[in-house]
């Protein structure tokens, strides 16, 4: 076993990955970036050269020793640290059930846990949030509507960032009702509606920017080439800071792309919509995913609590008569 990691890494990265499982470039870019990080580390510490690399080289304690350097001297964050984890454990889950003769090995690295880290609120926009930012980009304004319409499908179709910059005008469909879509995690693929107002002004800054081009990506930069996540951020940023200058007691918190997802899901919530719904609309596999918006949203739980909470009054057992009875009973007695 020890002279196939070379084999399998190789495999693994260019086979496995993008076409057996057809893992989202996301994903593929996160696991190779956990891999070149843990090889220039036994580079560094261990004096072992990539190419020279075996199985025995992991173990338990010296997995483990990479993440505490990454933690102590990268200062990454404990998510980051697990998502390293998270890497290397599926190359050799991987690697379990195509070399049978290093299962203990793989046992041995898997056996490495994950770090418990403090739970994140969620954060998404208000319904006031959501109109504000919304009003701000003016139609007149070319690039400006671009803005608006990535600001808008962000929120109407609930979709990922990627899963935005990967849009072409062939993923929409216009009609009484417009659908849109969206290509998400996994490969997966779902049809999304979004409302008249939105399609509307989907419609005309394809118009205006003559993105016609049915496979070409819908929303570009400037220079005529695809937007990135720092770009789209970067608009959303722009519009976040005028909002907070006109109404400072709003946005107290970064608003981010994936606070859009967010805040349509709790929207959608608040509105009586049913979780089973909101699961497809995101496109999550389990419901119980999605139930994390009902156990943040907090007029949600106070509605259930209300609701289904009993009536806190304490009615007397006795009134005054029974009482002084009692006790001159009791005096009488006892």
């Amino acid at each position: 076993m020890n002279a196939n990691f070379s084999y399998h890494i190789t495999r693994y990265f260019s086979d496995y990955l993008p076409n057996q499982i057809a893992a989202s470039p996301n994903t593929i870019h996160s696991y190779r970036d956990a891999f070149v990080q843990l090889m220039a580390f036994y580079k560094t510490v261990y004096k072992i050269a990539p190419e020279k690399l075996t199985y025995k080289d992991f173990t338990t304690q010296r997995v483990e020793e990479f993440l505490t350097y990454l933690e102590t001297e990268r200062k990454i964050s404990i998510s980051t640290r697990n998502q390293r984890l998270a890497a290397i454990h599926a190359f050799f889950r991987y690697v379990q059930y195509r070399d049978p003769s290093g299962f203990e090995q793989c046992a041995d690295v898997l056996s490495v846990p994950f770090k418990k880290a403090p739970a994140t609120p969620m954060n998404y926009m208000n319904l006031e949030e959501t109109a504000l930012l919304f009003s701000l980009p003016k139609q007149q304004d070319k690039w400006q509507l671009r803005d608006l319409s990535i600001l808008v499908l962000l929120y109407e179709s609930g979709a990922r960032v990627q899963e935005l910059i990967d849009l072409c005008p062939a993923h929409l469909r216009f009609g009484s009702i417009t659908i849109v879509e969206l290509h998400g995690k996994g490969n997966k693929t779902r049809h999304v509606p979004i409302n008249a107002d939105a399609s509307s002004i989907i419609k005309k800054y394809i118009k205006h920017h003559q993105r016609n081009n049915v496979n070409q990506p819908l929303f570009v930069n400037r220079s005529g080439e695809k937007l990135t996540r720092a770009g789209i951020q970067y608009i959303i940023d722009k519009y976040v800071l005028i909002a907070q200058q006109s109404r400072p007691d709003l946005f107290k918190k970064r608003i981010t792309n994936h606070c859009f997802r967010h805040s349509k899901a709790m929207h959608l919530l608040e509105a009586g919509v049913n979780l089973i719904y909101i699961r497809d609309f995101l496109g999550h596999s389990s419901v119980i995913t999605t139930e994390i918006y009902a156990k943040t949203n907090q007029k949600i739980k106070e509605e259930h609590l209300i609701k289904h909470s009993s009536s806190i009054e304490i009615s007397e057992k006795y009134n005054r008569k029974e009482k002084d009875d009692l006790i001159d009973w009791l005096k009488k007695n006892l």
